[in-house]
């Protein structure tokens, strides 16, 4: 495994290894490394958690969210070590050093030893756990890196606790707070499809452009995890992190460099040029049973209280008061319980400002990215339909991944954020700066929102969600494309 990115031994220790997070995202993530020879020969894998589980177990445990060849999955499984223990004894920690020393020894005692710490925990935890890994586990002759999951705190005051907290324990150099939706390919490609084609930067402003949707939809409802999600809602859960941060993308202005810090910076300046959401641009919604009655309300999961006026579907307008933006609306959607899995950014052009066509004949030009399912880019545009008349027809430039490149096999985000990790990488990690002026944005809005206790709008399971969500999107200019279906999800065609 010669091309690793260090050649020194690493070690991976993955705090709440017996939880669902590990065993779905990250084990299955450092899998994917191990089959494409990205982690040194001298690779140790250390699950740490409460539960106390034998190590054929734990294996077994793991192997079931582990795809590929059978022989490749063993030699993975061999890697993986386990251990039981509180999360807020220092005892237990020192336990713990003691095990991983030793197994690093064995492994290359004459190398110098990385370690690399995911908290696939609770945030409640963050703090206790980080005392833990400071004080007893920490490598005495690599470098050392935690990875932090989100959420990153509830709202500003607690965000900054959080990060003053951290701040105390570990250098901004060694954290890397993850938002796997930076890790994902078609938001990655966002930058290469804005600044490396030249027809793109004159056309991206408010002079050319009408409005930017960025969409996000899920077709499940909470299945089970209300009563987590009760906590925070789908403002927290999703706008706040992953819609923003690929709005500050599609709208920053061109960093100095591809560095990690450049790019941080202009997104930072991007945020400051928000201004403050109000609350008569916002539609809340709440999803019910469908017709049939097969799909169960969101008070029907376990946990979430009968009256809870938690939000799982939210849209919002944002303006940004730069010259390049200022007076164009940003439209950000995100739900659950919807009628498909979707998330896409989609950039409607101003009407040709011309007298030959009437409105009724055309529909307005678009750039959609798609970022999943099925990742594509294609561009909405208008054609005279071939024949003796002369009627328009509405077509697009499509880029299809699955149907573009043969063999395609795009490293999920939470492999390509490890990764980075490793590398020492924080291209795709969010800066704690970048996470302040993001709390300034939303906070106001939640306390404004629990405040008042806002009653979220109904809708049905299955459905595209509230219908106040349309009528703004309406209400600022958004022109709906109805009877276009973009083939992008047919079946590739044959030459």
């Amino acid at each position: 495994m010669s091309s690793s990115p260090d050649n020194r031994s690493l070690t991976v220790v993955v705090l709440g290894a017996s939880g669902d997070l590990a065993k779905k995202k990250t084990y299955p993530a450092l899998f994917s490394l191990f089959l494409r020879d990205l982690l040194p020969s001298t690779t140790i894998i250390y699950g740490y958690a409460r539960s106390h589980i034998e190590i054929s177990d734990f294996k077994k445990r793991i192997a079931q969210g582990l795809k590929g060849n059978e022989e490749k999955k063993q030699e993975f499984l061999n890697l993986l070590h386990y251990h039981s223990g509180q999360y807020d004894e220092k005892k237990a920690y020192d336990e713990f050093e003691k095990l991983i020393d030793a197994e690093e020894q064995k492994k290359a005692s004459s190398v110098a030893h990385n370690r690399l710490f995911y908290m696939a925990i609770p945030p409640s935890i963050f703090i206790e756990v980080s005392i833990g890994i400071q004080g007893s586990l920490l490598s005495k002759s690599g470098w050392s890196r935690v990875i932090v999951e989100k959420p990153f705190g509830r709202d500003l005051t607690t965000s900054r606790q959080l990060a003053n907290d951290l701040g105390k324990l570990f250098k901004e150099k060694d954290l890397f707070r993850i938002d796997h939706y930076l890790g994902k390919e078609m938001v990655q490609n966002l930058m290469v499809l804005r600044f490396a084609n030249a027809v793109f930067e004159p056309l991206w402003s408010k002079s050319h452009i009408s409005s930017i949707t960025i969409t996000f939809k899920e077709d499940i409802g909470t299945e089970g995890r209300g009563g987590y999600f009760d906590q925070f809602g789908i403002i927290r859960d999703v706008m706040q992190n992953h819609l923003l941060q690929v709005l500050s993308l599609v709208a920053m202005e061109p960093p100095v460099s591809l560095n990690a810090d450049d790019i941080t910076n202009e997104k930072v300046k991007l945020l400051r040029c928000i201004q403050p959401i109000k609350l008569d641009e916002v539609v809340l919604g709440q999803y019910v049973s469908d017709d049939s009655g097969k799909h169960p309300s969101y008070t029907d999961d376990d946990g979430v209280p009968k009256d809870s006026v938690t939000p799982t579907y939210a849209a919002a307008v944002f303006h940004i008061n730069n010259p390049r933006w200022r007076g164009m609306p940003f439209i950000l959607k995100c739900g659950k319980a919807l009628d498909e899995r979707k998330t896409e950014v989609r950039i409607q052009f101003k009407r040709p400002d011309n007298f030959l066509f009437r409105d009724e004949e055309i529909s307005r030009n678009e750039l959609v990215m798609r970022i999943q399912p099925g990742e594509a880019v294609y561009l909405k545009l208008l054609t005279k339909k071939p024949g003796l008349e002369n009627s328009i027809e509405q077509t697009e430039l499509d880029l299809s991944y699955r149907h573009r490149f043969e063999n395609l096999d795009l490293p999920d985000a939470y492999e390509r954020l490890i990764l980075d990790a490793i590398k020492g990488d924080h291209n795709l990690f969010v800066r704690d700066d970048e996470l302040d002026v993001a709390w300034q944005i939303f906070t106001p809005l939640l306390e404004q929102i629990e405040n008042l206790k806002v009653q979220p709008e109904p809708y049905k399971f299955g459905s595209r969600g509230p219908k106040s969500a349309d009528e703004l999107s309406k209400k600022f200019g958004f022109v709906r494309s109805l009877g276009y279906n973009w083939p992008g999800n047919s079946p590739k065609p044959k030459h």
